[in-house]
């Protein structure tokens, strides 16, 4: 089969658009750029630290394959090494957090490889609010700017999500949450205002039409101590209102159940959550929470929730990242899933009892794991007199062997 249509044509035809978005426009004057909301709102911090964490407390380990079944875990080869201290200032754990919050936050992540006088090659993370993709190709970026400063595709490693507007750079999940996060805004904003005014119920003031004429410094003495009374902090505000000339106090707000300001909370917490594809029980909201399903999610979390984020990682570095070093032709990356998918101690330990039939753990193996010194002898495995070839599956298993027919009926007509 030929491929008839070269890329350049492709290119003519197909014009990227150029237009890359760090900022969400809430109302006709509130413009708030994707890291600020971040720090503004609750609820996007909490999934995207959430999903940040559980990714980083992952081991990003470096392995070569040996044969179809088997491998080995490789730790010094330079690539193992580099994963290990991505720079001399930044933990692996601080690494993969930041990593997967820009993915959370922008849907882009920016890694620039450089050669530091501490390590031969090094790491470092660009904000993607400052990074600029540039050139015609509509699939990928031919330079990334960042100031005026100018750097080569193969200088960057660049993980982003799916954008229909743009190939070559992610969209923010918060595009498609601008409604809810609004309603959240101007929320925010009337609660504040509320209890700037000493949260007291708005309103206005009536004068009846036959009111004596008020001369331009009554009204200002008036107004003056009315927000002294009933605005503000202090020990004045919250005092009885005294009216003057048969005035009426008219209430004008809306209660926070009128508005249904607590419902509106959770509808965008839980909007929000479920636009990061995380189970709701995971991030507290437990209206619907029993322990059986947040148990089942949980293991779900490391499958559906956090597996696409860790084979786009492990997938971009393998091809951004793993051609630059030699002699890894036969080595990937892969994240320790199993450490958090093996379930609790006590869950372990029944698993391997059974699959072994036998004792597993010595037990200066079990005295090391409650950090106390070993003991002469404590290297044998000791196996109970009732586990042997072909006997007891369990060394917990202690029943009696069962009672052949014969014998039984033998035993009951003594004990008649």
């Amino acid at each position: 089969m030929a491929f008839a249509i070269s890329g350049g044509r492709v290119n003519d035809a197909y014009k990227p658009t150029g237009a890359v978005s760090t900022s969400l426009r809430l109302t006709d004057t509130a413009t708030v750029a994707y890291q600020d909301l971040w720090k503004t709102q609750p609820h996007i911090r909490t999934v995207v630290s959430f999903l940040a964490r559980n990714v980083a407390q992952l081991g990003l380990h470096t392995y070569r394959r040996v044969s179809d079944l088997d491998r080995e875990r490789v730790t010094d080869h330079p690539l193992a090494q580099l994963l290990a201290q991505p720079n001399p200032y930044t933990t692996p754990y601080r690494f993969t957090e930041a990593l997967v919050s820009d993915l959370a936050i922008y849907d882009n992540a920016i890694l620039l490889k450089v050669k530091l006088p501490e390590q031969p090659m090094a790491l470092l993370r660009l904000d993607p609010a400052r990074v600029t993709p540039t050139g015609t190709n509509p699939f990928v970026p031919t330079g990334y700017l960042l100031g005026k400063q100018s750097f080569k595709p193969e200088d960057i490693i660049h993980f982003r999500g799916y954008s229909p507007v743009d190939a070559r750079w992610g969209m923010s999940p918060m595009e498609t949450l601008r409604n809810l996060l609004s309603e959240e805004h101007q929320a925010t904003l009337y609660r504040e205002q509320l209890w700037r005014n000493g949260a007291r119920i708005s309103g206005y003031l009536q004068r009846p039409a036959d009111a004596p004429s008020w001369t331009s410094p009554a009204k200002e003495r008036f107004r003056s101590q009315w927000q002294a009374q009933y605005s503000g902090d202090g020990s004045r505000p919250g005092g009885t209102p005294i009216l003057e000339d048969g005035m009426t106090y008219v209430p004008a707000a809306t209660s926070p159940r009128d508005a249904q300001y607590i419902e509106s909370r959770k509808l965008t917490r839980e909007e929000v959550t479920a636009a990061y594809h995380v189970p709701l029980p995971l991030v507290g909201i437990l209206d619907h929470a029993t322990y059986s399903n947040i148990v089942e999610q949980h293991k779900m979390l490391y499958q559906d929730c956090l597996g696409p984020y860790l084979q786009m990682i492990q997938q971009e570095l393998a091809l951004q990242l793993m051609p630059d070093f030699p002699d890894s032709d036969d080595l990937y990356i892969e994240f320790n899933l199993s450490e958090k998918l093996r379930g609790s101690f006590e869950e372990q330990a029944a698993q391997l009892q059974t699959a072994v039939g036998s004792p597993w753990m010595t037990r200066n193996e079990a005295r090391a794991r409650v950090n106390l010194p070993q003991v002469d002898g404590g290297d044998e495995l000791v196996t109970p007199l009732n586990v042997t070839a072909g006997g007891q599956a369990s060394p917990t298993d202690s029943a009696p062997p069962p009672i052949e027919a014969g014998s039984a009926r033998a035993l009951r007509a003594v004990e008649g």
